[in-house]
């Protein structure tokens, strides 16, 4: 695993032929950047051959193909004799420079504001901005004497664990499951992949060389467990044990905690050199309690699996599963099976189970709105994965290409325009387009079946619920003999099928790709906080937090992945996670530094943001009545997903404004 890591580009010691033949492979906007690191000119970037426009999945600019061979020829010249004087390189360019070649690579102003943010995104010299740093180092014993408690050990979590090691700070890290991972350990199902573009959907400063664009289950889970590895973090996580109860203790100003063993999945690997630590981290004689300083919660939205009440479900005598419970060993070979629902997981599942199953009946609650993409399942070549390694600044810069037309921009789509004449299908006239345009896409695939394409098309306006990636197997699988998609709902089970308005259907297997507890916050924990008061009582089904991170009377709590902080509308989960735990782990720095017992979110700041962030909401797609989504509350409004630009986000969470919190010495 260790050499897919990236630290930094191999030297280049291949022939003309080997550099030729990589260089069909480039992404050639990319190229074009890593040719002014390589040569220190400047000129491509006021030469006619530029990038056309940027666009979500379009690596190329939308330039000719004789522009591309243009700067191939250019590109090759460049790296022989980058290869011929010992692969050194030029003065790096200046700030300016680097502003300048960002606007030419996305054909587009890259404005003033967000340059801050996409600079310390590229990282181009070498360091990582994100790490944590002091701003006075702590009187000896102070920091060593603290402790904090990190739920959850997948992406957020581990993230967490890492920047406190840094830190110096001691904690301990607790896992419900027998490895780290998250929800890349925890969904195993046929077909399971990331919809975010792997280049980007990793640790800003850990880059790797990825097999596929968005990779399988399998090859995030290595990621994850070989960064665990590699920055020595498995000694201080307790796997298979799971936070039951946690109460603040006012007078002590600590976090009791009560904790509880879990049965490690059968057949799963275990988390190897899983060790103690000085507060009873070990996962095999450690106590059954903590006592805490501060507690942060990774434990995601996206990880209690919710299956819908259906009547008679006791009744039915074959299998049912819940897509994020597979077990491995299941075979659908030959079966008749049902997947209830056609949301995320239904999309990637249902293609893989139409090859095996007898007969496959897909019931559809709701149609999803799906984004082309003809890279969704394709491997990277050996021609780009080659480039990656050994040409300098491409993988820094096309983390950037990707990142950069799936931010900010896209935000205009979703506004919705009170004057728009057609409200019952989308929010504004560049919606329409998108409208029109994913549309055609699908007419395009289902070979003139109206009545198909009439039932896969959403009822709801573009981004309305999570966009999909699609390269044509979803409706390619529809179409397939042994395949019927199911539009009528499902009324109850019997022992041996589904009952629907209409008509019964015998199957032998259900899956329920029905999604999770998404609004349920840190549930089923029990956290009670100052005055004895219940944060699930707080929240109800409105849960709310200060940047999604803290809550008033719940003093040192921090959360990651927290309300209204899932992106539904640019960059990645891990980018936002980056910026909350430099938050937090500010704010815990900040607590050793001044000698605070604790932190407490002020509650007129609370309020603020709370009503600042519902009244965004109510401007965006997501509160649109068509678009019922696990985004909203039982209500009906949103509560999971931020409405926030990244930019602003990122700059509200470099570091916390102490005078938006209770300090207490």
């Amino acid at each position: 695993m260790s050499e897919h890591l990236l630290p930094a580009e191999k030297k280049i010691t291949e022939s003309d032929e080997v550099i030729a033949r990589a260089l069909t492979g480039a992404s050639v906007p990319t190229l074009m950047m890593s040719l002014v690191h390589l040569t220190g000119d400047t000129a491509i970037l006021r030469g006619a051959v530029r990038p056309k426009a940027p666009h979500m999945g379009e690596f190329q600019g939308y330039m000719s193909d004789e522009e591309k061979a243009q700067v191939r020829a250019i590109a090759l010249q460049a790296l022989k004799d980058y290869r011929d004087r010992g692969c050194t390189l030029p003065p790096p360019p200046s700030a300016q420079t680097v502003r300048e070649m960002m606007s030419f690579m996305v054909a587009q102003q890259v404005t003033d504001e967000y340059v801050p943010m996409m600079l310390e995104e590229l990282a181009l010299d070498g360091e990582d901005s994100r790490a944590p740093r002091w701003n006075r180092q702590p009187a000896p014993g102070v920091r060593e004497k603290y402790h904090v408690l990190v739920i959850g050990a997948g992406m957020s979590g581990l993230l967490q664990g890492l920047r406190l090691k840094e830190a110096g700070i001691p904690f301990t890290i607790v896992e419900k499951n027998d490895s780290v991972g998250g929800t890349w350990y925890e969904n195993r199902y046929p077909g399971c992949r990331v919809d975010i573009a792997n280049h980007f959907y990793s640790y800003s400063f850990e880059p790797y060389a990825w097999g596929e664009y968005f990779s399988r289950r399998d090859e995030l889970l290595k990621y994850f467990r070989h960064f665990a590895a590699r920055h020595g973090l498995e000694s201080h996580i307790r796997f298979n044990t799971e936070v039951t109860r946690a109460r603040y203790d006012e007078a002590a100003g600590l976090w009791d905690v009560e904790l509880r063993r879990t049965a490690p999945a059968s057949g799963a690997a275990a988390g190897a050199g899983a060790g103690g630590d000085d507060n009873g981290a070990g996962a095999g004689s450690a106590p059954l309690r903590l006592r805490v300083n501060a507690i942060v919660s990774a434990v995601g939205q996206l990880n209690r699996p919710k299956i819908p009440g259906i009547a008679g479900r006791d009744t039915f005598q074959g299998l049912q599963v819940h897509s994020a419970q597979w077990d491995p060993a299941i075979d659908l070979t030959g079966k008749r099976v049902a997947v209830i629902g056609s949301g995320a997981s239904a999309f990637q599942l249902v293609p893989e189970a139409a090859r095996s199953a007898a007969q496959l009946y897909v019931f559809q609650r709701s149609a999803p709105w799906m984004l082309p993409n003809p890279l969704y399942h394709e491997a990277v070549s050996r021609e780009f994965r080659w480039l990656v390694e050994h040409v300098p600044y491409y993988a820094r810069w096309f983390r950037f290409l990707i990142f950069w037309p799936g931010s900010d921009g896209v935000l205009p789509m979703l506004r919705i325009d009170p004057d728009w004449p057609h409200q019952e299908r989308s929010v504004n006239e560049l919606n329409e387009q998108a409208r029109v345009y994913l549309t055609d896409y699908m007419r395009k695939q289902v070979n003139g079946d109206e009545e198909l394409l009439a039932k896969v098309t959403p009822k709801f306006p573009v981004m309305g619920k999570r966009m999909l990636q699609d390269n044509g197997s979803w409706l390619q699988a529809l179409q397939r003999p042994n395949v019927e998609l199911v539009s009528e709902g499902v009324t109850r089970l019997d022992a041996t099928g589904i009952v629907g308005a209409t008509r019964r259907y015998d199957v032998d297997i259900i899956i329920y790709a029905t999604g999770f507890h998404a609004t349920q916050f840190l549930w089923p924990m029990e956290v009670v906080g100052r005055g004895g008061g219940l944060l699930a009582r707080k929240w109800g089904d409105e849960p709310r937090a200060y940047l999604g991170i803290t809550v008033p009377d719940f003093p040192n709590l921090f959360v990651l992945y927290g309300p209204a902080t899932n992106l539904a509308h640019a960059g990645s989960i891990i980018f936002h996670s980056e910026c909350q735990v430099r938050y937090i782990t500010s704010s815990i720095q900040a607590l050793i530094e001044g000698g605070y017992r604790s932190m407490e979110c002020r509650p007129e700041v609370y309020e603020d943001y709370s009503r600042r962030l519902a009244a965004e909401l109510q401007t965006l797609v997501w509160s649109h009545p068509a678009a019922d989504s696990w985004y909203r509350n039982r209500a009906g409004r949103v509560v999971t997903t931020s409405p926030w630009r990244l930019a602003d986000y990122w700059r509200w969470t470099r570091a916390p404004d102490l005078a938006d919190y209770h300090l207490t010495a």
